[in-house]
């Protein structure tokens, strides 16, 4: 890498840097509390990865994406998922419409609400697989294709898509190979007291929180090519992998408590997307490169939805965040 790349790679770390700092605040205006929340959705957009939410209704979910599309300067579509909605609701559909001088008929594509840079895709687990797998090729392609022709969907393209863990009855949960495709898997908690005092003086007041744009879409892909560069050092690889490896229970040199509740452990994604978190995180707080504690910041949401836990586990009362914070004790030994 030449110097004058360096050079530019250093001004561009101090300014994202900076941007996440205002963008953090312009945020805060409208959202009370969920640092860790907010930090881990940033780390994901500016990763190039997809989010899954998991939360009960009334947190601020739609709010919560929508101020961050708002902040910076993106496009932002809602798709409400119910059992009734086509592939086709998602993606678009072709319209025939005839020319009023020549009286040809032509087809033409209407793109659907998947043609924006932010996608809050609502109760994905509400519509069935045809459905969901058609959100799961934009996410993975970021393409959709309409009677054999391909459309480029816009960039920064970032699905946050949410789930109710309350009412399972009548869903569609999302196979393992779907969960797969999402970076993060994020839990919403009930906001603090004090917090949720600050929320009802807040909403049911006058006050009305007008937050400024901060980013632009052009300086998000800059910044997402950035994060492809910071280098690694290789003991932060392999701890990434290592990580990845012990979840497994056909691994040998996994824990006994992996074998004795784990059935599938995670797959090769997960140590590039917690290189790809921990590379995020580091830039985001101004420094060159990311070290283990980064890795370990991003276990949690990269692999909660990664590892599948057995009949053992649940007889037990063990999920898989408790399988996660026990693995992180293991490798601090």
């Amino acid at each position: 890498m030449s110097d004058k790349t360096e050079n530019k790679d250093v001004e561009l770390v101090e300014n994202l840097s900076n941007k996440i700092k205002q963008v953090k605040s312009e945020i805060a205006k409208r959202i009370v509390g969920q640092d860790e929340i907010i930090d881990q959705l940033l780390i994901a957009l500016l990763s190039g990865g997809h989010c899954l939410l998991v939360g009960v209704p009334g947190l601020a979910k739609t709010l919560l994406i929508k101020t961050v599309a708002e902040v910076m300067d993106l496009q932002f579509s809602r798709i409400q998922f119910t059992p009734d909605l086509m592939p086709s609701d998602i993606t678009g559909t072709e319209i025939i419409e005839e020319d009023q001088l020549t009286k040809k008929r032509n087809f033409r594509f209407i793109s659907g609400p998947v043609f924006a840079n932010i996608i809050l895709a609502d109760e994905i687990n509400r519509t069935p697989p045809k459905t969901q797998a058609a959100l799961l090729e934009a996410m993975q392609e970021h393409k959709v294709t309409a009677a054999g022709t391909t459309y480029q969907l816009p960039e920064p393209f970032f699905v946050l898509a949410t789930q109710n863990p309350i009412e399972q009855e009548g869903t569609y949960p999302l196979p393992e190979a779907q969960l797969d495709r999402f970076m993060f898997n994020l839990w919403l908690d009930y906001p603090s007291f004090e917090e949720e005092v600050k929320v009802v003086e807040t909403t049911t007041s006058q006050y009305e929180a007008n937050p400024e744009k901060v980013l632009n879409a052009d300086e998000i892909l800059e910044f997402q090519k950035l994060v492809r560069r910071v280098p690694v050092a290789d003991n932060v690889i392999q701890f990434a992998v290592r990580t990845a490896n012990l979840t497994r229970p056909t691994n040998g040199n996994s824990p006994q408590f992996i074998k004795d509740w784990v059935t599938w452990g995670a797959g090769p994604r997960a140590s590039q997307y917690m290189i790809l978190a921990a590379k995020t995180r580091a830039i985001m707080q101004g420094r060159f490169t990311p070290n283990i504690d980064d890795i370990k910041f991003a276990m949690l949401p990269v692999l909660r939805h990664r590892i599948i836990t057995n009949f053992s586990a649940e007889a037990d009362g063990i999920t898989s965040v408790e399988v996660i914070d026990k693995l992180s004790e293991e490798l601090d030994k």
